[in-house]
């Protein structure tokens, strides 16, 4: 039987290689919400590819703006693809200490157990 840390090592590894390798199969092509904020803003249609210059209207007044740290899976466009591959590890091994921190918590909330009730 595999134990937990070399479960939780080669999930990990597996889960980097798989979002290494996706950033070179990844569509430059928007889909799914980038899509549709650019059909709605006119800046594409429903059935033919978006224009190279299409870009969505971020700053209208009376909306809501931010700034994402690792905008499109990268580190910027001067790092190139292998800022992106950075993006990917760095989100990955973020997301597997996000969910260790949750399990540790989760853990830790279930030995105390729950409140005894007053009889």
């Amino acid at each position: 039987m595999i134990d937990n840390k070399t479960l939780i090592v080669g999930g990990l590894i597996i889960a980097v290689l798989i979002g290494v390798v996706a950033v070179f199969f990844a569509s430059s092509d928007p889909d799914g919400l980038e899509s549709t904020a650019l059909i709605i803003q006119g800046g594409k249609t429903l059935t033919g590819p978006t224009p190279p210059d299409a870009e969505i209207l971020e700053n209208m007044d009376g909306k809501f703006a931010y700034l994402a740290p690792m905008p499109d899976y990268s580190l910027g466009e001067e790092s190139g693809p292998g800022g992106g591959i950075l993006a990917i590890v760095g989100g990955t091994l973020l997301a597997f200490l996000v969910a260790i921190g949750l399990i540790y918590v989760l853990r830790v909330a279930g030995k105390k157990g729950p409140p005894k009730a007053n009889q």
